[in-house]
């Protein structure tokens, strides 16, 4: 999908619902503090804030789209697997509509991997497989490759991140309108929660094999910004 596909379904009555119920699930993980960086990879905007020290990045087959839309731009179009930030840089990264859609799920964890600081968090929103939005086309959460709770942790663990917490949301088909908040608290007490369209990983980046860590950053890499020398006026002689 194209990001302007998803920023469509995020500004729908279902897209405004699911941004309030995933929000809440992320809770204050997704308010770093004033001294934190927070990196957003995919389509994080609906939950990232301006006023913090964040930054947006967007994959490079889905497009990228300005942000904010006042100040300074905080958004880039990247290679999700060559980031362009050095090792160590990042204090919590946040992915949202990302892994489905990766070329390899397990370079693109090998890649936010290094660039986080030690301990650092990774807050991760991801379609659950036995879940109904993941055979939906109503939103962005039925296109992609889902994932079931052992497979998420087991790509984790092979990425060496240890999990926080897993939380579900969105215990609901992806139908209806404002009556959705509703239906979804009413069917979390019926436990229903397996069948929820999404699970929101925390998870922690583990040093303690670093030399054994997977490099995922491209030998070549398929585009690379280029510095046009800048026109130099001619000398009188």
């Amino acid at each position: 999908m194209t990001v302007l596909d998803i920023a469509e379904f995020y500004g729908g009555t279902l897209g405004k619902v699911t941004r309030e119920l995933i929000y809440a699930k992320l809770g204050p993980s997704a308010q770093p503090r004033p001294d934190q960086l927070l990196v957003g990879l995919g389509y994080a905007l609906p939950y990232l804030s301006a006023e913090a020290r964040t930054v947006a990045f967007m994959m490079a087959r889905s497009g990228v789209l300005r942000w904010p839309q006042t100040g300074k731009v905080r958004s880039a179009l990247v290679d999700e697997l060559d980031l362009p930030l050095g090792d160590n840089m990042v204090d919590v990264a946040m992915l949202v509509h990302a892994l489905e859609f990766a070329e390899s799920a397990e370079d693109m964890l090998a890649e936010v991997w290094r660039v986080l600081s030690p301990q650092g968090k990774l807050l991760l929103v991801v379609p659950n497989r036995g879940g109904l939005w993941a055979t939906s086309d109503a939103s962005p959460f039925g296109r992609g490759q889902p994932f079931s709770r052992a497979q998420i942790g087991a790509l984790l663990r092979q990425a060496q991140f240890s999990i926080n917490r897993i939380e579900y949301a969105l215990a609901l088909p992806p139908w209806g309108g404002p009556g959705l908040a509703r239906g979804v608290e009413f069917a979390s007490r019926l436990g229903l929660r397996r069948f929820s369209g999404i699970m929101m990983i925390e998870a922690q980046k583990q040093v303690y094999s670093y030399s054994t860590g997977k490099v995922a950053r491209r030998a070549f890499p398929r585009f690379r910004p280029v510095l046009l020398p800048r026109p130099q006026t001619a000398s009188k002689s």
